[in-house]
């Protein structure tokens, strides 16, 4: 657990730093849209292409003006387009999480561990669909994209025992009269940063246990790998999750920024390389927001 300052938690990275230096023979990841019939062979938005963004429990389409193809690495083919969302569209999420969060916090310990068990066997269900989306987006063979979302629901298992997670402690008479307490409070509203590596994993590793424990969550997935965390979020309303409890946020590093500078968040959780670690940047302790860093090498 680390302490991270909203002065210092800023990432400024331009997306050729983003990606590797090397010749790509993909097509162009990252431009701008064109409203315009396009003459020179440049990528437009296509709306029939274009991933919604997930705010308020409905499918949202982002009014971004770029877009970043996600590509079958094995036929080349642009299977859909993440937007790079706009701050507005950002605060709406932010917005939504805050609102729900009162009433779900309230909510029984007993019914959000209900919820919780309903989306484990959600996901057991359309496993093979989860993996199919992993295999086209990422490439991974299907074996793999299937563990992909096996160790993503093992947190999910992990967050239905939440009625023991969350007992406190009281120690009566600690000292000559007086008796000692502690108790366990959600926070607010959650955020999470995607890495490349597992579009699965990672998200089951932060929203379930925030939201189990009474917390509301914003997630960010990967832009390069966008359709496991939507399908997800199709699941947990089926499951029973309330309107603005679980909301994601499509982007590039500004939605980061935009993150990490919003007095609304109470913590983020971050996976990643080291890299983009570094440019977090926690190093000063002069705010309270929790952030559970992973570096991951690439």
């Amino acid at each position: 657990m680390f302490i991270c300052s909203r002065n210092n938690c800023r990432l400024n990275l331009n997306h050729s730093f983003i990606e590797k230096s090397f010749n790509s023979w993909r097509p162009n990841r990252f431009v701008p849209v064109s409203t315009s019939i396009s003459t020179t062979g440049g990528t437009e938005k296509q709306n029939n292409q274009l991933v919604p963004n997930y705010i308020g429990g409905r499918f949202v389409d982002s009014q971004g003006d770029s877009v970043v193809d996600v590509v079958n690495p094995a036929t080349q083919e642009v299977v859909s387009q993440v937007p790079i969302s706009t701050y507005e569209e950002f605060k709406a999420a932010v917005s939504s999480a805050k609102q729900a969060f009162p009433s779900w916090k309230n909510t029984s310990i007993a019914t959000r561990k209900s919820v919780m068990f309903k989306l484990q066997e959600l996901i057991r269900r359309d496993i093979d669909k989860l993996a199919m989306n992993i295999t086209t987006e990422e490439g991974k063979t299907l074996k793999g994209a299937q563990s992909d979302v096996l160790r993503g629901l093992e947190v999910v298992e992990h967050a239905c025992g939440m009625a023991t997670l969350q007992t406190g402690e009281f120690i009566p008479n600690a000292f000559n009269g007086i008796d000692t307490y502690s108790i366990r409070e959600p926070l607010g509203v959650c955020a999470g940063i995607c890495p490349v590596n597992f579009p699965a994993t990672t998200p089951l590793w932060m929203f379930p246990i925030a939201i189990a424990c009474g917390n509301t969550f914003v997630l960010k997935p990967c832009e390069k790998y966008p359709g496991a965390s939507l399908m997800l979020a199709a699941l947990a309303a089926e499951a029973g999750f309330p309107d603005g409890v679980f909301n994601i946020v499509h982007g590039a590093h500004d939605i980061v920024n935009y993150i990490c500078d919003d007095d609304d968040i109470k913590a983020i959780s971050f996976v990643g390389s080291n890299a983009v670690s570094h440019f977090l940047d926690f190093d000063a302790p002069s705010y309270y927001i929790i952030c559970c860093v992973n570096p991951v090498d690439f």
